[in-house]
């Protein structure tokens, strides 16, 4: 099995964090490869950012998809990820949507800890997108900013901690949600620390997008997933020019 993870930002720090839990996680016969957008931003905190980050992961999709067995959109929030579903010819998923699918499955509430205060709008429209309000506990952000994207963890490690810990006894989480491809890899360092289970969304997502593969179950050829219908264009990159014509064949 081979696994596509799509980092739709620009860190290259990121993408080797990503790579690193993913292996960790991934079976022994998954093969992992991570690629990382060439243009966009360090990491994403708004909308209009997640909205550049969706474009990046739809010309790395069209560029790397060919030899995949499923797709993996590594950041928090899935940009591009429902529009990718119509046009791969392979599962896709997402850190926030198998992350908080995790959740789910671990506890009745979960609180999202994310790395800045900005990016909480998005995380929570994110969560109202996949219907899943009524189990959001809340979602806690660090207040400073960013001085290593790659390193926030080694920078404010211990930060995190306490905002996951004030989830737990403040707001009544069963379940914490580590969010964002930065911090891939903290819940295996800090789960003993947190009272409740935590989940990681680059494990969450391999294991959900094994799983995914495993089952077969095929993809949507009918339904509001159903490829775009054909039309013309102009503009567009060959790669994704080519995926378009491929999927509407289908």
């Amino acid at each position: 099995m081979k696994l596509l993870v799509i980092n739709p930002n620009i860190s290259a720090s990121v993408s080797q964090l990503i790579h690193d839990e993913a292996v960790r996680s991934a079976s022994a016969d998954t093969r992992i490869e991570v690629v990382t957008a060439r243009a966009g931003v360090a990491y994403i905190e708004t909308r209009f950012e997640a909205m550049l980050g969706a474009h990046a992961a739809a010309q790395l999709a069209a560029e790397h998809v060919a030899e995949a067995d499923a797709v993996i959109v590594a950041a928090f929030g899935d940009p591009g990820l429902t529009a990718l579903r119509e046009v791969l010819p392979c599962p896709v998923t997402g850190l926030t949507e198998a992350a908080l699918a995790s959740a789910c499955l671990l506890g009745q509430r979960f609180s999202i800890v994310a790395i800045s205060q900005r990016i909480r709008a998005w995380y929570a429209e994110t969560v109202h997108a996949y219907r899943l309000d009524g189990r959001l506990a809340s979602i806690r952000g660090l207040d400073e900013p960013l001085a290593d994207i790659g390193n926030v963890q080694g920078n404010q490690g211990e930060r995190l901690v306490q905002l996951a810990e004030r989830c737990v006894r403040e707001d009544g989480a069963d379940v914490i949600v580590l969010a964002g491809a930065p911090l891939a890899g903290l819940a295996r360092s800090i789960a003993g620390r947190i009272p409740v289970p935590v989940v990681d969304g680059v494990s969450s997502a391999v294991r959900h997008a094994e799983t995914l593969v495993r089952m077969g179950a095929g993809r949507a050829r009918a339904g509001s997933f159903a490829a775009p219908p054909a039309k013309a264009h102009q503009g567009l990159s060959d790669e994704v020019a080519a995926l378009l014509a491929l999927v509407q064949r289908q």
